[in-house]
């Protein structure tokens, strides 16, 4: 099986920005990105990231400092992000869906010194940093830049140790973790990504994700190495989704479970032209294969799926050369220059193929690291990466996940620390204690639930629960059921027993 991800090359010195100024210098008239009813191309995409370099310059921003990016999926999103790269700054993926407590927690870790936004995202900002803001919705500056070319800016970097973008993973035991990308180590998953989905100039593909996501970021940069093109939507909309594919003759589409649930689900799928599709990509949650089988059985378009982490973006993918072995039980085979092992969830020895433990992984994509820094003792083992995925191999190669170490909930593609919503609730003042866990969901992938322990005497509600929550975090992290328990079990040592709170509330009521 090795013969069919082979080896890659990568180029040595290259940087991400200079990816579009490749694609710019060859491909000066092709569409690069397509939104609502325009049409940007290479040469005017990467123009624009030019005036953005030269504006954050006036702004008084440095190589080696780091520029918040919360904002919606827009072309300016990225020529924004690959301004930031070019003036030599790295780019800190904030979510648009964050609240004040989930900004000012990426703030405090990351320390940007400026922040580009739109819409009313800076109201989540920290005062300090809303005071340094670029917001792309009604700064005359941001509107000048389609019509005012900048020269370029010339600044050099240590390819190897120069940060280029840091996205956010959460972990059960703590709040969300920045994880910190080179320009060595994104460039190497952009080429990896570029290879597992075959992209060429000739492809189209549409990006319906949130572009701080990792598989948003991927998706832009890898089109852009190979030159092909991008239709952004501003929020996922199936319908828009659909027409997208006919009208753009998309080749490549990107679905998550809730992604794949809508279109096998919906009433008029036929009407649609998919016929352009080479595949659908299915990623960030695991397969759903009777879902899959519907869609494909409705439009005719296969699924190849893949699995990835922020961390380690491109672990495993089926062939996208060999659709005569894509599976729906696998997320494939380790990809070109990634080496996957399976470790004993005890003792750490590597076990033989068949066994379960968890999924490690070494690739020429892999982090620099975490923020907080304490946060990296346990991410590496000897050089490999610890997932917190559990599953087993095949002797051929072919990887099964079963499991999370970590317990993160999943919803929407979304990873959700329990912890952090713990943190929210035992803020109420009639709750003793509580633990958060997912249950199996069949249009988010999983759904966010608490069992809550009240104080002796006081008498919380279910429905003010959850109006904390929601408004002290994302959508994506709000409950969808809570379950009042006279006691949350724990072993002696402290732990959380969520196993056993999953097996005794897995069902999500009606």
């Amino acid at each position: 099986m090795s013969s069919i991800f082979p080896p890659l090359d990568y180029p040595q010195g290259t940087s991400v920005h200079g990816l579009l100024e490749a694609a710019a210098d060859r491909l000066r008239d092709q569409v690069a990105v397509r939104f609502e009813d325009r049409a940007l191309t290479y040469g005017e995409f990467n123009r624009q990231a030019d005036g953005f370099a030269r504006l954050l310059a006036d702004r008084d921003i440095e190589a080696g400092q780091r520029v918040a990016v919360m904002a919606s999926n827009r072309p300016e999103f990225f020529a924004a992000v690959f301004g930031i790269l070019k003036l030599g700054a790295s780019a800190v993926m904030i979510s648009s869906a964050w609240k004040q407590a989930e900004a000012a927690h990426a703030v405090d870790l990351t320390e940007p010194m400026l922040a580009v936004t739109d819409g009313d995202t800076h109201f989540h900002l920290p005062d300090h940093l809303a005071e340094r803001v670029i917001h792309l919705d009604n700064d005359p500056e941001v509107e000048a830049l389609v019509d005012s070319p900048a020269d370029p800016v010339a600044v050099d970097l240590d390819w190897d140790q120069t940060e280029a973008v840091l996205v956010f993973s959460s972990g059960t035991t703590g709040m969300p973790k920045a994880v910190r990308h080179t320009h060595a180590s994104m460039g190497a998953a952009v080429i990896l990504w570029e290879s597992v989905l075959g992209l060429t100039a000739d492809d189209r593909f549409q990006i319906a994700t949130p572009p701080f996501h990792i598989l948003g970021l991927l998706n832009l940069f890898a089109s852009v190495r190979a030159g092909s093109s991008v239709r952004l939507h501003p929020r996922f909309d199936l319908e828009a989704v659909l027409a997208a594919i006919e009208t753009d003759r998309i080749t490549v589409e990107m679905a998550v479970a809730p992604i794949a649930l809508a279109m096998a689900n919906h009433p008029r799928l036929e009407d649609y032209d998919l016929s352009s599709l080479r595949y659908i990509m299915w990623g960030a949650t695991p397969v759903t294969a009777s879902v899959a089988q519907r869609v494909t059985e409705r439009t005719g378009v296969g699924f190849l799926p893949a699995y990835g982490a922020s961390e380690t973006p491109v672990i495993t993918s089926n062939p996208v050369r060999h659709p005569e072995l894509w599976r729906l039980d696998s997320p494939g085979l380790p990809i070109h220059d990634v080496r996957v092992r399976i470790a004993d969830l005890e003792t750490g020895a590597v076990l033989p193929s068949g066994e379960v433990g968890e999924i490690q992984a070494q690739s020429p994509a892999m982090m620099a690291g975490y923020l907080p820094e304490e946060a990296n003792a346990d991410a590496f083992v000897n050089g490999w990466y610890r997932t917190g995925d559990v599953g087993w191999m095949e002797p051929d190669g072919w990887l099964h996940i079963t499991d999370r170490v970590k317990e993160m909930i999943k919803v929407k593609g979304f990873q959700v620390a329990p912890a952090e919503v713990e943190a929210v609730l035992l803020g109420h003042p009639d709750v003793a204690d509580c633990a958060v866990f997912g249950v199996p969901d069949p249009e988010s992938g999983e759904a966010v639930v608490a069992a809550v322990q009240p104080l002796p005497g006081r008498d919380a509600s279910a429905d003010e629960l959850k109006v904390l929550v929601s408004d002290s975090l994302a959508s994506y992290k709000c409950l969808h059921t809570v379950h009042f328990v006279d006691m949350i079990p724990r072993l002696p040592s402290g732990k959380t027993l969520r196993r056993e709170l999953k097996l005794r509330f897995e069902q999500v009521p009606e």
